[in-house]
């Protein structure tokens, strides 16, 4: 089974890999796996952005930075290499394509490298509600956030073993504060939204070997903030503060208030990362180049794979091609894939007094 996906990969390299083919079956046969280059390693993740079928934004798959990581054997070593990943992707707020290799004996228990902390008060969920197990979690080893909406996490990674908790550092995160230019959307309130969305929780498999410790980020689309993060009832849930902000009538549904509070709350978001200089797209934009990648990889002779329910923005889907488009959700390989279980389903956080070290 190994063998036929590392043919299948190398198959898609440029080059004679005929050589390099038989090396690697000669290891799969003594080892069971083999060992990737770090040039491998990269043109493999490269691939795995490529058919990744949820991305709208892989019209620049070719740009990915892959820095490996998987020499390292430390938890401080592990965290460091975090930290590096957010200072080169973030780049002053020219945001780079960055995935981080790591070894797979360590795992982060975040499903992205920066999160906002959430908090169970009278009034509700201070913060982000989606990450109301995750605070716990960092709480139950000893952390204590500050007790506003926007405290970020910090970071919790283990070998199966042990479990330590890491506090990213100032200048390791960029945060772009949320206002709009000709209105006042929060009533006085600070929002704000981070710079880099570094995922964590997925896997990469490239010809047969799965690398299960691989944050990576690319730019965010506006409406990941403006319609998801901020607005969704689940999440920041600020729809009802920004219409009633913008004067309107939110006690009827056809005055489509939200539908206006959404508009000008993404058009916040793109204002205020513009005026921050930092990278972002609006989704408009991200439909257009990807109706670029399509012509390349039909050029290309590639089929486009997709899966539609993610390709679509939030926001206004039917004014982009995407929506009136059919796509394969065909798995393609190389590909990343979701982590599979309960990232505390194996190893349960113990109180701070009763960890090792």
């Amino acid at each position: 089974m190994m063998v036929q996906a590392a043919r299948h990969f190398f198959s898609q390299l440029t080059g004679d890999q005929t050589e390099r083919l038989l090396e690697v079956e000669a290891e799969i046969e003594r080892t069971g796996t083999y060992t990737l280059t770090t040039e491998e390693l990269t043109e493999g993740a490269k691939l795995a952005w490529r058919n990744s079928n949820r991305c709208i934004g892989r019209l620049f798959w070719q740009t990915l930075t892959v820095r490996d990581a998987r020499h390292v054997t430390t938890f401080d070593d592990v965290f460091e290499q975090l930290v590096d990943h957010l200072r080169f992707a973030t780049n002053g707020g020219k945001i780079r394509s960055t995935m981080t290799v790591l070894p797979n004996e360590f795992r982060l228990l975040n499903s992205q490298l920066v999160r906002y902390a959430a908090y169970e008060t009278e009034d509700g969920i201070l913060g982000d509600p989606l990450s109301l197990d995750m605070t716990r979690q960092a709480e139950r080893l000893g952390w204590r956030g500050a007790g506003t909406a926007f405290d970020m996490l910090p970071l919790i990674l283990t070998d199966g073993k042990d479990i330590r908790l890491y506090e990213l550092p100032d200048d390791a995160v960029l945060e772009v504060e949320i206002t709009h230019d000709d209105h006042d959307l929060f009533d006085g309130r600070t929002v704000k939204w981070h710079a880099v969305p570094a995922i964590a929780d997925m896997e990469l498999e490239i010809g047969g070997v799965r690398f299960t410790s691989v944050p990576f980020n690319g730019w965010y689309m506006e409406t990941e903030i403006g319609a998801r993060n901020l607005a969704d009832t689940d999440r920041y849930n600020l729809l009802p503060l920004v219409g009633a902000s913008l004067g309107l009538d939110t006690t009827k549904e056809r005055t489509l208030w939200r539908d206006r509070a959404l508009v000008e709350l993404n058009v916040a978001v793109l204002q205020s990362f513009e005026r921050s200089g930092v990278t972002i797209v609006d989704h408009h934009t991200a439909a257009k180049q990807f109706k670029r990648f399509e012509k390349n990889e039909t050029d290309a002779g590639r089929a486009v794979t997709g899966q539609w329910s993610w390709l679509i923005p939030p926001l206004s889907p039917a004014a982009t091609h995407v929506f009136h488009q059919h796509y394969e959700d065909k798995i393609v390989t190389p590909n990343l894939f979701a982590r599979s279980g309960c990232p505390f389903s194996a190893f349960q956080a113990k109180p701070k007094e009763e960890l090792k070290g």
